[in-house]
């Protein structure tokens, strides 16, 4: 947990010198393209924007870690709350995302490592191939196109119904984005968990199992899944990286409030604030996962002890 400090400020460091890459001048942007060289200087100077960047940079991580995040300059309101409400639209979709992925690619990596070569085998390899290999975008235009238009059965944009705020609507909203979402992330995971339970049942611990007369459900279940999970739990982990960025696509293509959307909102209206902010919340969030990923792994394997 200590080496979370050094990793969160290379995170800072990181996005602070990417937005000081990026094109446009904040000052120019907040007062409009009328304002006068001189306008634009002082509100700079107000801004500390004509300090050394190592001021600048000392500056805003003081204030980062104060909960002062700035304010957005195309919204006009403080970035921290506004980040904090996006983000958690964005946490549901990801976790009923990563939900769908692990209980679809843990049970499918799982038979085809436990029917290897069978015909079901192959059908889940193939299918894992087409998931991996399908565009976010495009596969979230067509479930739009299958189930808004044709069917009708299913809502195609938005968070939530108006006029509704029930957990039931909220769910069917989230079915599309993370059928789009998932379809990676579940590929990976199974063929991933297939080729650890490859590895696992061949062991002679395995082997010694079957030989006192367990079943084979009973082999499975208590003495190979558990080490088997190791590998998977951290592709898991991974997969939240991988999740993160097709946010982003998914809630464009199903306009989702999510931070996603409101990072590429920012980015077209030059609002470097959110934008910076919006990052650094999502590079955090994947740094906190990976720390979640080293605890389970004590959990999973008592032989791994953190000292």
């Amino acid at each position: 947990m200590l080496s979370l400090i050094p990793v969160l400020i290379g995170v800072t460091l990181l996005v602070f010198l990417v937005m000081q890459l990026a094109p446009g001048d904040p000052a120019q942007i907040m007062l409009g393209p009328k304002a006068t060289e001189t306008a634009v200087a002082q509100l700079r100077h107000e801004l500390g924007l004509d300090q050394p960047l190592l001021v600048q940079y000392g500056r805003w991580l003081i204030h980062i870690v104060q909960g002062n995040w700035g304010r957005s300059i195309q919204l006009k309101r403080e970035i921290l709350p506004f980040l904090l409400g996006r983000f958690g639209n964005s946490a549901y979709l990801m976790l009923f995302a990563t939900l769908l992925a692990c209980s679809v690619g843990v049970p499918a990596g799982i038979l085809s490592a436990v029917k290897q070569y069978s015909v079901g085998d192959r059908v889940a390899m193939v299918l894992v191939l087409i998931g991996f290999s399908t565009p976010i975008f495009w596969l979230g235009i067509i479930l739009q196109i299958l189930f808004g238009l044709v069917f009708g059965i299913l809502p195609v944009s938005g968070l939530q119904s108006p006029g509704r705020a029930d957990l039931g609507d909220l769910i069917v909203h989230l079915i599309l984005p993370s059928l789009t979402l998932t379809t990676g992330a579940t590929a990976i995971i199974a063929r991933m968990t297939r080729s650890s339970m490859l590895e696992v049942i061949r062991q002679d611990y395995i082997r010694t199992a079957r030989s006192k007369g367990l079943s084979e459900r009973s082999v499975i279940s208590r003495h190979a899944l558990k080490n088997a999970l190791i590998p998977v739990v951290t592709v898991v982990g991974m997969q939240v990286g991988y999740l993160l960025g097709g946010d982003v696509l998914v809630e464009i293509v199903f306009s989702y409030p999510g931070i996603g959307l409101a990072m590429v909102n920012g980015i077209l209206a030059r609002d470097f604030p959110l934008v910076q902010g919006a990052i650094l919340l999502v590079a955090s969030s994947y740094v906190l996962v990976n720390l979640v990923v080293d605890i389970v792994y004590a959990y999973l394997d008592p032989r791994i002890h953190y000292e």
